[in-house]
């Protein structure tokens, strides 16, 4: 069902900051411009989201305001956090670590983790954070493709997941743990932060030094480090500005974890650059709790996931008709496509619609949004952001041909934005393939209709997206096949009201095992020991064998396909199949 378009007044359109005139006269030159820079044309992220404001005369802002699960809350201004992140600058390269070095992060989000993520950054060390939903196997996997110099964690995360191999990564020389306490070989974070200096000159980085880390899923092999560059922050900073709305004094909440691309380029650069005051909840999802959360904090500017929406919707509207949400002025969603009913449910209930955005984590900002001026047609993602040029195309080995309008293909992006990723870190084969014909080609397959908004149809491969989190059938398969039952893995996504896809896993036996309620609680008990509950299937299912091309490549379509109960397409290069 095709939804009616929400139609924004002439009072909400003239008080949107990105205007038509905005879009005409936009350079990323003029972007780039509106930062301060270092001397000599450097550029440090860390500067642009915290120094800057301070030497500015904004240091008593409030920067973050952060609640605790226990009900504690803290408050740090711009100055604290300039004296903090160079206090955690100081305590790591007087402990041997120096630019180009890489920190990697997983934790709740506590106040530590902004400070390390931005020290990190103003050391010009590389910052890579982990979801800490992660289990040990994920977290050792990135961070032995990363090569991690440091890691920054909470005791119990060390003792769970990292404490048995730490030792088998020889890069790592440094771990600090947050609190006053330390797990022998670490160092307990707030004494070392307190005996640090507050002085440090932020380091002369340029603006193509690397300094983000994402990791993403593949559909096949290890996961994918994409590397970001400190000129990152030109995009952050214009798309904070253009697609969410923040201006200075605004307060912004972002519900992403940083352990996500979101969480860290929406949740802890893009706001600080524009000089928001950011609320920080360290629990989560509770739906009491964030009505609570938007009403007394009076927040303004909310960025969220499809999948908490959806879990508000089944809550119903009477949950939130006692709450006051007058504060709100924008609403977005980011993480999965967002469902039409959705969008409609904001504007009945906030008074405001949902704006649904599209980007990834190899875009690193903001391309394709539903901004405050224009017009909302449920279910599209919206329309190119300025400096940002998108299509819609075909691609044959290395030529690339147009899609019509209306005509259903991949989603392509012209390079040179300044926050796309520069590197899949140590293959370069596969960076050159995400590029053919003068486009950025992103692996999503979409259509623009006649007014130039975009619209999401699917991936264009296997990964598998629950709940924002984009994961791939292979890390899955993996663990499943550690277990001495199982001869054959193979996973796919479903559909889900609340999370989007859930991962539902096929194995197949070796001899002598038989199927069994009790062995499929093990593999699943298994894969969430070893994966975390982000990315472990819900739901294991016995089969004979798997189905198989001629060259022994296991069919997930086809799984996926019997599953949903769609056409089965193409199977003449299918070699066995007994379920």
């Amino acid at each position: 069902m095709v939804r009616p378009t929400i139609t924004k007044s002439a009072e909400e359109r003239a008080a949107a900051t990105l205007t038509d005139a905005v879009r005409r006269a936009f350079t990323w030159d003029k972007a780039r411009e509106m930062l301060d820079g270092l001397p000599g044309g450097g550029l440090n992220i860390a500067h642009e989201a915290v120094d800057r404001h301070v030497a500015a005369g904004h240091g008593a802002q409030e920067a973050i305001r952060w609640f605790g699960k226990d009900g504690s809350r803290r408050s740090l201004t711009y100055a604290d956090l300039a004296e903090r992140t160079a206090r955690f600058a100081s305590l790591i390269t007087d402990r041997g670590l120096r630019p180009g070095d890489r920190l990697f992060a997983i934790s709740d989000r506590v106040p530590e983790l902004y400070t390390a993520a931005l020290g990190t950054l103003k050391a010009g060390l590389v910052f890579s954070p982990l979801f800490s939903a992660f289990g040990p196997d994920p977290i050792r996997m990135r961070m032995e493709i990363g090569e991690a110099t440091a890691l920054v964690t909470d005791a119990g995360t060390y003792r769970r997941k990292i404490a048995a191999w730490r030792d088998q990564i020889p890069s790592l020389r440094l771990v600090l743990i947050i609190g006053d306490d330390a797990p022998e070989g670490c160092v307990a974070l707030a004494p070392a932060m307190a005996a640090a200096s507050a002085r440090f000159e932020v380091a002369q980085t340029r603006p193509e030094d690397p300094a983000l880390i994402h990791f993403t899923s593949g559909t096949t092999g290890r996961p994918k480090g994409a590397v970001h560059v400190h000129a990152a922050v030109v995009m952050h900073a214009e798309t904070g500005r253009y697609a969410l709305e923040m201006r200075p004094g605004t307060r912004y909440w972002c519900t992403a974890d940083p352990g996500w691309v979101t969480g860290t380029s929406y949740g802890i650069i893009a706001p600080l650059v524009n000089r928001v005051t950011m609320i920080v909840d360290e629990a989560d999802f509770d739906l009491g709790r964030w009505y609570s959360m938007l009403e007394r904090e009076r927040i303004a500017v909310w960025y969220t996931a499809p999948t908490a929406i959806r879990m508000m919707m089944r809550a119903g509207k009477d949950a939130a008709a006692a709450h006051d949400f007058s504060a709100l002025r924008f609403l977005a969603s980011v993480g999965e496509p967002l469902n039409p009913e959705a969008v409609v449910w904001g504007n009945e209930v906030f008074g405001r619609p949902f704006h649904d955005n599209w980007w990834q984590t190899e875009t690193g900002g903001i391309m394709i949004a539903n901004t405050r001026a224009m017009d909302i047609r449920p279910g599209s993602m919206g329309k190119p952001l300025p400096g940002v040029e998108a299509g819609i195309v075909r691609r044959e080995g290395d030529a690339v041909t147009d899609c019509a309008t209306g005509e259903i293909g991949e989603l392509a992006l012209r390079p040179g934005w300044p926050s796309m990723m520069r590197a899949y870190l140590n293959e370069e084969a596969r960076y050159r393939k995400c590029f053919a014909g003068g486009w950025y080609l992103t692996g999503d397959l979409a259509m623009r209709d006649g007014d130039g908004y975009f619209w999401f149809v699917g991936r264009a491969d296997d990964l598998i997206k629950s709940s924002g989190h984009l994961t791939g059938p292979f890390e899955v398969e993996s663990a499943l096949l550690e277990h001495p039952a199982v001869a054959e893995a193979a996973a796919i996504g479903l559909p889900d009201e609340t999370a989007g896809e859930v991962v539902k896993a096929y194995v197949a036996l070796k001899p002598g095992f038989v199927p069994s309620e009790a062995l499929e609680r093990e593999i699943r008990g298994l894969a969430r020991r070893k994966l975390g509950p982000a990315v472990a299937p819900r739901e294991v299912a016995f089969r004979k064998t798997l189905p198989k091309t001629r060259s022994g490549k296991i069919m997930r379509r086809l799984l996926k396909a019997r599953e949903l109960g769609l056409p089965e397409g193409d199977i003449s290069t299918l070699e066995s199949d007994e379920t």
